[in-house]
């Protein structure tokens, strides 16, 4: 994956830092998208409404994945055309993405990610826990993060975005 491009998002108001100074590197963003327990994932109904939920997943170095049975209606939204946004589970240290997301069939593909899942959280899943019969398994490719540390307010708020 390329390094996202780092800049300094406008937040009128709150007395940011409109210098480079302080923003944060995109490793302290991946090491929260890898570590974060839970996402909290946010997808729209064909109406507008927005609909959110938590989730288990993972973050393989260029996409989040999460998974949730064919009829939620995550995966309705999804299949229906709707982006995604999500975020880490750390309010005080929270990284959120925003993207595309496609709902993945490839065995190849689904072992990989079942595996992630099962390393991460001491799981062992088989692959029927991905079968694309009874679930949906989503990669979300990100157009752009933001992140921001909470001690650091002033200084910290970092946006990156993606060159797709």
């Amino acid at each position: 994956m390329t390094e996202p491009r780092a800049s300094r998002p406008q937040m009128p108001g709150y007395g940011t830092s409109s210098g480079a100074e302080g923003m944060l590197p995109w490793s302290w963003a991946e090491q929260r998208l890898r570590d974060s327990h839970d996402y909290w994932v946010s997808t729209v109904w064909p109406d507008g409404r927005p609909h959110l939920m938590p989730v288990w997943g993972v973050w393989d170095g260029e996409h989040l994945w999460f998974s949730s049975s064919r009829g939620s209606r995550k995966i309705r939204n999804v299949r229906a055309g709707s982006a995604v946004s999500a975020a880490t589970d750390d309010a005080h240290s929270p990284v959120v993405l925003e993207g595309v997301a496609e709902i993945v069939t490839e065995q190849a593909v689904l072992a990989r990610f079942l595996e992630l899942v099962n390393v991460k959280y001491g799981t062992s899943y088989g692959i029927d826990m991905v079968d694309p019969a009874t679930s949906a398994s989503v990669r979300v490719r990100p157009r752009w993060a933001f992140g921001l540390d909470e001690r650091y307010f002033g200084e910290s708020p970092t946006r990156w975005q993606f060159g797709r």
